[in-house]
């Protein structure tokens, strides 16, 4: 952390009640200058909660700068007093589905799955039905409510082509643990890789700040325009003709974050559909698997850690390769 960021952390006065969801910044001139939107975003850190979902409550009044509604890029002035008047969750409209899950971990305040490769993890446009939150829904019978009506007890994710380990929290007090925790940078997420080409350095690490592009706003890149800073080390397992398995462990959790930082390097996932090459390995999406996930147990404080081997799909890609 640098210095400047210790600053803003004394001057913010946050308050929270128990019994509400109103939480208060006293802005200081450290802070001034900032988008509200942008603001507000950062300060609750949560992953899943994105930007657009903070502008639709500024639209909606429920966030005001000094008493006064204003624009989602009202630029803050030292001596405003922001309140955020977080919105209850609605009666969830997702249709619970009987769909299997592989289950790694459960108890009461989380519960921890092994995602499949072609499995959206929340309803989205295109796919109201068949996700993880359809099948979570059905099986937990409750999630969180924190993250409303679509993307219940959703505290991270993985894109719907990368397979692998994927918590969600049961509850209010879950979800604001493991989402501290994800800000804190202390949940351990490791991932297995096969990139193009032979990576020549066994160890490394990409420290390369990422936001969208700008002439697809659908994609991501690494640019300095409107960017968050993100990291991602990586260590080579294995080096299969001109292929390389890796071991790549986030840092920061971006969107994209891996598959637009191994194509920055010019070592893009095998089989990635947006961010690769021409396809050339026969499986249905990148050859990403979210093989470790460690956190602190948000009600006991024991930490906890667990593996998913990989799947047999890219199993089978990886034992064509080394027969070739």
């Amino acid at each position: 952390m640098t210095i400047h960021d210790k600053k803003v952390d004394h001057a913010i006065e946050t308050e929270q009640s128990e019994n509400d969801n109103t939480l208060e910044w006293a802005i200081d001139s450290v802070e001034a200058g900032q988008r509200l939107d942008k603001f507000i975003t950062d300060k609750l850190a949560d992953p899943s909660i994105s930007r657009t979902q903070v502008q639709e409550w500024i639209v909606s009044g429920a966030a005001t700068v000094s008493g006064r509604t204003v624009k989602a890029n009202y630029k803050l002035s030292a001596g405003d007093k922001l309140t955020v008047a977080v919105p209850e969750p609605e009666a969830a409209e997702i249709v619970p589905e009987p769909i299997p899950l592989d289950i790694v971990y459960e108890d009461s305040d989380v519960i921890v799955i092994n995602k499949p490769r072609g499995m959206v993890v929340h309803p989205a446009p295109g796919h109201s039905s068949g996700t993880v939150v359809n099948a979570l829904m059905h099986h937990c019978k409750d999630l969180s409510g924190i993250n409303g009506v679509l993307r219940p007890g959703i505290v991270h994710r993985i894109d719907k082509d990368t397979s692998g380990l994927l918590m969600a929290a049961k509850n209010d007090l879950a979800h604001l643990s493991l989402a501290e925790q994800l800000k804190e940078h202390s949940v351990t997420r490791k991932y297995i890789a096969l990139v193009h080409d032979n990576l020549h350095h066994d160890i490394g690490t990409i420290d390369a700040p990422i936001g969208r592009d700008d002439k697809d706003r659908k994609m991501f890149t690494v640019t300095t325009k409107g960017s968050k800073h993100a990291v991602t080390h990586f260590q080579v397992i294995e080096r299969i003709g001109d292929y390389t398995l890796v071991e790549l462990q986030l840092e920061t959790g971006r969107t994209h974050q891996i598959r637009v930082h191994l194509k920055y390097i010019g070592h893009p996932l095998a089989g990635d559909p947006v961010y690769g090459r021409n396809k050339t390995v026969a499986l249905n999406g990148q050859a990403l698997h979210a093989a470790l996930l460690g956190f602190t147990h948000p009600r006991t404080g024991e930490r906890l850690e667990f593996e998913a081997p990989i799947p047999e799909d890219m199993q089978h890609v990886l034992t064509s390769l080394r027969n070739r």
